[in-house]
Formats: C-alpha cells, structure tokens, sequence
C-alpha cells in the first residue's frame, strides 16, 4: 500500500526567491524512493501560524508523512521546532537523536538541529508521523537516510498492524 507524504520547507528566503528550495527536492526524492507518494514541496515562510497551517492541512489531505525542512537551527527566525512540538501527541527522539549523530560525523554543526519527530494525532484526522529535517541538504539528506527505513513501519503501527515476525513477514493481528 502506498501512503502519502508531504514536504514543507519552512524559509523566509526561499519563500522570498533569495535562493532555490534545496532541501525540500531532496526529501521528496527520498520519500518517492521509499515507496511513499510525495507530492512537490510546499514553500512557506519561518511564520509560526503559516507553518501550523501547512502541517495541519497537510494532515488534513491524507499525509501520514509529513517531513518540515528548515526553521530547526538556533537563530530567532527558527521556530519550526516550536510549532511542531504544539502540534504532536508524542516525541520519537530516537530518529532525531540518530539523525544528529549521523550527520555530526560529517559536520559538526548537525549538533545544533533541535529537530524533533512525533506523532499528529488531531481530532477527526488519521494520525500521522512529522519529522523536522534541517534546511541545508546535507541535513535533509541525512534526516531522509535515517528515516525513511523506518516509515512504513510507523504508519503500519498508527494503524494498528502488527509488528514483524521474526524473518520479516507480519503477523495477524489478534
């Protein structure tokens, strides 16, 4: 079964044409490559509200994926973290923990990513898995590798299938 994914870059200068979105391109070719349909980037500026509103509605149109690049640094314009951290039931810090750790083996400053992953779990919507990836492509690249291997996996388990038997056929559910 394939499932929808989106892709929101979350950047005033991309937003503004200063520079061509990189990072968004690179998660969607990922999530193509995943088996997952992913529809162009969604542009949006580092406005809190805007970026609410692209999540949300990406909920809404049948994302179970929904992958945010941008807005995970340190500087006071980076407020994707925050508004995605309203908006989820509940954190999976080990993909985030992960991502950090893969990419700080080739730049160090991946240490400075607050991105965060969890689930959306909003009334009257399926609930779905957001991932923050950084804007740079490296970082995008990195969150896309870490990820992706495990993405059928949680929506399966969103929707109650149950875990892989050993040798990696799925048991019934009881």
């Amino acid at each position: 079964m394939s499932y929808t994914a989106a892709v929101i870059t979350c950047s005033d200068r991309a937003t503004a044409g200063v520079y061509e979105d990189r990072s968004g391109p690179v998660v969607r070719t990922g999530l193509a490559e995943a088996g997952f349909d992913a529809p162009d980037p969604v542009l949006v500026p580092d406005h809190p509200e805007q970026i609410k509103r692209a999540i949300t509605d990406a909920l809404a149109s049948g994302a179970r994926v929904i992958v945010t690049t941008g807005g995970t640094g340190v500087s006071p314009t980076d407020v994707t973290v925050e508004v995605t951290r309203e908006l989820i039931a509940y954190e999976l810090p080990g993909l985030m923990e992960e991502v950090r750790r893969v990419g700080a083996q080739k730049q160090p400053r991946a240490l400075l990513s607050r991105g965060i992953a969890g689930i959306l779990a909003l009334p009257g919507q399926e609930r779905a898995v957001v991932i923050n990836a950084p804007g740079s492509k490296g970082g995008a690249s990195d969150t896309i590798s870490v990820v992706a291997p495990l993405l059928q996996h949680i929506v399966d388990q969103l929707d109650g299938k149950d875990h892989p038997a050993p040798g990696g056929h799925t048991s019934p559910t009881a």
